[in-house]
């Protein structure tokens, strides 16, 4: 007798699943557990700060939030299943967030977002501009005891 069911289990999520959970210690297991985890990059620009997540399909205007508390920013939001029909399902729903602790603190004006084929990019202006480094003076009581003498 053939089984005929739709409904599988998919060897890909779950290799995904464990990637994720070694590439992104931080992400608890509620969050892999909630369904939609979007993937997501950041990297220093300069001295920016840009990350980048995955969000095809979903509207940035009612779906998706980027929010800056002290220095965390923080993208979350929502992808919802068009329908609540039985069959194939390999696409994942659900509410998802995202948080990156800034290494400074910045204002609200320094971050812009924009949502360009299914990738929203948050670009977070001039956070690493205080990294610049500084010269230490190094004291030495050699060179004091030569000009006493």
């Amino acid at each position: 007798m053939i089984n005929n069911s739709l409904t599988r289990l998919d060897p890909f999520a779950l290799i995904d699943d464990v990637f994720r959970s070694v590439r992104a210690p931080s992400m608890d297991a509620a969050q892999r557990q909630a369904g939609f985890v979007p993937a997501v990059d950041a990297h220093r620009d300069g001295e920016d700060l840009v990350l980048r997540a995955d969000l095809p399909g979903l509207d940035p205007e009612k779906d998706v939030a980027v929010e800056l508390t002290g220095r965390t920013l923080t993208v979350s939001g929502e992808r919802r299943s068009e329908t609540e029909a039985e069959g194939l399902r390999e696409v994942r729903y659900g509410s998802f967030s995202r948080t990156v602790t800034l290494p400074g603190e910045v204002s609200s004006d320094a971050i812009s977002a924009s949502y360009e084929s299914g990738v929203l990019t948050v670009r977070v202006t001039g956070v690493y501009a205080t990294e610049q480094p500084r010269k230490i003076t190094i004291s030495s009581t050699e060179r004091e005891k030569k000009i006493e003498s």
